[in-house]
């Protein structure tokens, strides 16, 4: 079991950039898959990216070329970059490892 906290949310105009961080309580050095996911209001939990202990990630193809997912096992954390952001993009980004998450941090992209 992982507790998670996620930070650096905010308001931010349409084109700009994000970078959200999930701390972990523990190592991360041997959690396999980490995640995150999104939620809007109104709509389901989607998955956003997710990473491997080996470095492989993959994206959703809403974020494609726009979001970076990385990790720093030394730092027991995973970032999330997000450019060029849109008005969809908006809702509360949550880390996911295992079956443990955090308790999502807002992105709200308006003008």
């Amino acid at each position: 079991q992982v507790q998670l906290v996620e930070s650096g949310g905010g308001l931010v105009q349409p084109g700009g950039s994000l970078r959200l961080s999930c701390a972990a309580s523990r190592s991360i050095f041997s959690i396999y898959r980490m995640a995150w996911y999104r939620q809007a209001p109104g709509k389901q939990r989607e998955l956003v990216a997710v990473i491997t202990s080996g470095g492989t990630t993959n994206y959703a193809d809403s974020v494609k070329g726009r979001f970076t997912i990385s990790r720093d096992d030394a730092k027991n954390t995973v970032y999330l970059q997000m450019n060029s952001l849109k008005p969809e993009d908006t809702g509360v980004y949550i880390c996911n490892a295992y079956s443990d998450w955090g308790q999502g941090t807002q992105v709200t992209v308006s003008s």
